[in-house]
């Protein structure tokens, strides 16, 4: 007779968490079902008020990629071979702590360097930051967010004294009389935050797009402004000069609440009608219009993405933009103002507590000398041993080898080979490294250079906050175990710091007391969160910072009453206008600008992976208008040659009148030889370090195959 078969139990453990993809930071079920097989569902989370029940593709397929077959499972060491090949942990770390120690004694701390990310929790950039600095002691940390939201941030705190992304909850843009989204494709980007835009319509609110593409957004409003590209500075200047010519200028609020009109008012003068017009493409007409909705309507509000501050006079175009908001009258007031929809999902608290080059946690300043008293007090150390400023992330990634000084280089949470401008340079520049470390949950096109790869638990199997596009702190909880193999960013950073001899300031038990020191250690700062707790966020839909005591409600509102500047007052500065750093020409006559796919994000490392993603969106594809591409002998789904003074990379043609005869677009998520970054230029921002890459000069050409391998 056969035995009965033993039948294991099947159980089922529901989780409200956040998604691991865009600063929207989704609220969502996930339900893990253990029995013969593991099994993890996702459902939108109907409670969470940001997203009310609605997510993108992205998020709804998240959790194929907790057990995918190519995740990574055990450290991997380069061999003499060249092999990567799997190692215990224990010869993982004391071969980083090893070689770290060496490269640090013979080249100097500086010739050590960390490249994190605006996916890392709050706790894991703050320890990133105290890593780098106390036990490192390198000035030379960097993150991927200087690519996404540094202009803004430069912008918001020019003008403002304080860069929260949207200084206001999410829900007033539902409230809002007229709506500009400039440079934002967020139907794709960021597809449930359309539901506030579709609220805000339905109530009679006007929509004004502002973008060289007919987007999916574009198609929803009621005014497209399809400016030439790199040319943003040019038309929000103009939109102030309108402002100050039609008498849309609130007098009184400029007098009480800012400082500096006079100067900025003479500045703008030259940014009459007529020269915006030849320069933007945008007639007199529709900018009259513009600026006629955002100064005449009861509530008005601008919100920048990519398109106007991934340039190298990005900061100035964020502060034209918010120039213009202060000179109407409408920061601070309901349903109104500027705000930036920031990118990555911890964009926000990622440049907040110290994994970029010039900050501490709180958005403390790193050569500010109280700044580094008080953070130097906390971490038991003398605030002379703190190093200063160090390279920004294009900067310090291009400085990595011999050459440049950076031996070695730590990377938490970034592709940074297919995220970088001039992306062919920096995938060279990682091969020159004596020593580089990725950690992260699969291989990538980085790991590919690596001397050590460490596997990361991925977001539902770690406790940690993050800080939505509003302020909104968040707990993402614990979903489920992580599996065998795998630690923690959290664990390596402090199991490294205990190999390279830190005594004390690394024996963190959890998350949570990680997160207590960050409070601490914000506590009077300008981002202060030293009154949430992880209780409280369990308990709570998340908590807005600032939030200075553990009885304070948050503060959703910012500049209500008055702004972060000592005096209380916004600053304006002025910002003439000027071309981008390279524009078309004889040689390469074509505008080319990147973005997103709605089934992709960022560098694709983790998106490539979904199949129900990549059967949607299989390659990239090259936007081309009709009349350019007869001018090329272009079809559809015909090759496309492109190149730019950096490389050259081939593309399948998506034939479109949504783009300009002039420009080309192209997603950026793949790597290798379908790289939109090996095109794009590194010129950088003067005050954000931000690169420019929605602008470069390219020519295209009809060809039959790929670009080939290594072209320029």
């Amino acid at each position: 007779m056969n035995p009965v078969p033993r039948l294991r139990a099947v159980t089922s453990e529901s989780t409200k968490t956040h998604c691991p993809y865009c600063a929207f930071q989704c609220g969502m079920t996930m339900t893990v079902t253990e029995g013969v097989r593991r099994d993890t569902q996702v459902t939108a989370d109907e409670d969470f008020p940001v997203n009310r029940g609605q997510m993108c593709i992205k998020g709804f397929t998240s959790g194929a990629l907790l057990d995918h077959p190519a995740r990574l499972r055990s450290p991997l060491l380069r061999q003499r071979d060249g092999r990567l090949a799997p190692v215990s942990w224990d010869v993982a770390l004391d071969f980083v702590a090893e070689r770290l120690r060496a490269l640090g004694a013979a080249h100097g701390p500086a010739s050590l360097a960390a490249f994190g990310s605006g996916a890392l929790t709050n706790e894991k950039a703050y320890l990133l930051g105290k890593f780098v600095r106390v036990v490192l002691r390198s000035p030379n940390l960097d993150y991927n967010g200087r690519y996404c939201m540094s202009s803004a941030a430069a912008g918001q705190n020019r003008a403002f004294g304080l860069d929260r992304g949207m200084p206001f909850p999410v829900s007033d843009i539902a409230k809002t009389k007229a709506l500009m989204l400039w440079g934002s494709n967020c139907a794709e980007t960021m597809p449930p935050i359309m539901q506030w835009i579709f609220e805000q319509q339905a109530a009679g609110g006007q929509l004004v797009v502002v973008d060289p593409r007919r987007t999916d957004t574009a198609r929803t409003a009621s005014l497209h402004l399809q400016l030439t590209p790199g040319t943003d500075l040019a038309l929000a200047n103009g939109l102030l000069h309108l402002a100050i010519e039609l008498g849309l200028v609130d007098q009184d609020y400029v007098a009480r609440r800012t400082e500096g009109f006079d100067d900025l008012r003479r500045s703008v003068l030259t940014s009459d009608p007529a020269r915006v017009e030849r320069l933007t493409g945008i007639s007199i007409d529709h900018q009259i219009r513009a600026v006629r909705l955002l100064g005449e309507s009861e509530s008005s509000m601008i919100l920048s993405g990519r398109g106007p501050e991934q340039q190298s006079k990005g900061t100035d175009t964020v502060s034209a933009l918010v120039h213009l908001m202060l000179a109407l009258g409408k920061v601070g007031k309901p349903a109104s103002g500027y705000g930036c929809l920031t990118g990555q999902g911890n964009g926000q608290g990622g440049r907040e507590h110290g994994q970029k080059a010039d900050q501490l946690p709180g958005y403390r300043l790193i050569e500010n000398p109280a700044d580094r008293i008080a953070i130097a007090k906390i971490w038991g150390i003398d605030p002379d041993d703190l190093p200063l400023k160090g390279k920004s992330a294009y900067e310090l990634l291009d400085a990595l080898g011999p050459a440049g000084g950076i031996r070695a280089l730590l990377v938490f949470g970034s592709n940074v080979v297919v995220a970088s401008p001039h992306a062919s340079n920096i995938e060279a520049k990682v091969r020159l490294l004596d020593l580089l470390v990725v950690c992260d949950a699969f291989e990538n096109e980085t790991t590919r250079a690596a001397h050590v790869v460490l596997p990361v638990a991925q977001w539902a199997e770690e406790e940690g906050t993050m800080t939505n596009l509003e302020g909104r702190v968040l707990l993402r909880q614990l979903v489920r175990q992580p599996p065998p193999g795998v630690k923690t960013d959290l664990a390596i950073l402090c199991a490294l710091a205990k190999r390279l001899g830190a005594t004390r300031g690394f024996e963190f038990e959890s998350a949570e007391a990680v997160f207590d020191e960050l409070r601490a250690a914000t506590a009077g700062a300008r981002a202060d969160y030293s009154g949430i707790t992880y209780e409280r966020l369990r308990r709570e839909q998340g908590v807005f910072w600032p939030c200075p005591g553990v009885d304070h409600p948050g503060t959703p509102r910012l500049f209500v009453e008055e702004f972060a500047h000592p005096g209380g007052r916004a600053r304006f500065h002025a910002v003439p206008y000027r071309p981008s750093e390279e524009v078309p020409d004889a040689e390469y006559p074509l505008y080319f600008t990147t973005g997103r796919y709605k089934e992709h994000y960022n560098s694709g490392a983790q998106t490539r992976l979904v199949d129900a993603l990549v059967d949607i969106r299989p390659e990239p594809r090259l936007q081309i208008h009709p009349r350019l591409a007869a001018q090329l002998g272009v079809v559809n789904s015909a090759m496309v040659l492109v190149e730019s003074r950096r490389g050259a990379v081939s593309f399948s043609a998506q034939l479109s009148t949504d783009i300009r005869p002039d420009t080309l677009f192209a997603p950026f998520h793949w790597g290798g030889r379908q790289a939109a970054n090996r095109l794009t230029m590194p010129a950088l921002d003067p005050v954000s370090r931000m690169p420019e890459f929605k602008v470069c000069a390219v020519r295209a050409r009809a060809t039959a195959g790929p670009a080939p391998e290594g072209t320029k």
